[in-house]
This record gives C-alpha cells, structure tokens and sequence, in this order.
C-alpha cells in the first residue's frame, strides 16, 4: 500500500514504527484536554481505524510527535482544521475551494 492510500490510523502506525517509537512513547506525548496523556490502548485503536481523535488538538500532537503534516492528518481524519475556516466565507467561496481541491487531488486521467 502507498503512502498516498494509507488511512489515518495505518499512516500513524507506519510512521510511529519508522520513527522507532512504542505505543505507550507515543501515547504519553499526546495529552488530551486535560493534560493527562491518551493510553496506550485508545491510540492502538485510533491505529487500527476503530478510532478517530476525538479533537484537532490529537491530532495536531500526533502530527507533531510522528513528524508528519499536519494537513495530512487533517485530510485523512476527514477534518478542515480551524485555521483553513472562515466564518466570512461565501457559499461560493466555499463551493470554488471544494472544487478546487478535487481537482488538485483528482488521479490523472479522471
């Protein structure tokens, strides 16, 4: 499987062993509201596609601790990020940026 069709928990686990890394290494960076880290248990899940971050600040410290961008993660979560919102944004506005982006991910020849 590519790097390309990895889903958000294949492409966590492909990175997390590339960089070495334990479950319980990677599940004691990421910290959720309450500054106490996820288990290692909960990103087992998240690694095997049962689970998805239950917020953008996971998944921001997943893309920080596993080096891997953090629009990528976004993507394959299914998520904007709240930098890319903007509550000003017309209908059309919003529909031409929807286009736009299939188009630049659209495979060749589609």
């Amino acid at each position: 499987m590519s790097d390309d069709a990895l889903s958000f928990g294949r492409r966590i686990a492909k990175r997390r062993k590339e960089l070495g890394f334990s479950l319980k290494e990677v599940a004691d960076r990421i910290k959720k509201g309450d500054g106490k880290p996820i288990s290692p248990q909960y990103l087992n899940d998240i690694e095997h596609d049962r689970r998805q971050p239950d917020s953008e600040h996971l998944i921001e410290q997943l893309a920080i601790s596993l080096k891997i961008p953090l629009e990528v993660l976004y993507y394959e979560a299914g998520k904007l990020g709240d930098s890319i919102r903007n509550p000003k944004a017309s209908e059309d506005q919003i529909v031409n940026a929807y286009k736009a982006f299939r188009r630049t991910l659209r495979a060749p020849g589609k």
